[in-house]
């Protein structure tokens, strides 16, 4: 299968398959005669795994160590917890200064009168030291 292809059917698209294929998190065969990549199931099944892992935010050094996990026959579940568990508390991290910010703005876009008044606590608060 070529790439264009792959990417329909992963949902990436082609430069994020061969910034993959780049950074080490697929390795791909070309065809002899034609020098095209060409993917194969195995390949395919990475391509999704790679998708849904970004999908749920891993960031792609995360990912290349789900990866190297995935194809360890001796690994163990608990270090994919573990590596699972340190991403979840970063995201309830982000949610926490991503609500912060949202109740800081709110508190602003309140204050503002929003009429025909050059006076603006929004702006005021966002020149404040």
């Amino acid at each position: 299968m070529n790439i264009s292809q792959v990417s329909k059917l992963v949902d990436l698209s082609a430069k994020q398959i061969r910034d993959y294929e780049k950074i080490g998190l697929l390795q791909v065969t070309r065809d002899q005669q034609s020098g095209y990549r060409d993917y194969n199931q195995q390949q395919i099944n990475r391509l999704q795994f790679i998708a849904r892992s970004r999908a749920v935010g891993f960031s792609l050094t995360q990912i290349k160590e789900l990866l190297a996990l995935q194809d360890n026959p001796n690994r163990k579940s608990c270090e994919v917890k573990a590596l699972t568990s340190q991403h979840i508390n970063e995201l309830n991290e982000k949610i926490a200064q991503l609500q912060a910010m949202k109740e800081t703005l709110q508190v602003w876009h309140n204050q503002c009168k929003g009429n025909s008044d050059p006076d603006c606590p929004i702006l005021r608060s966002l020149n404040q030291a």
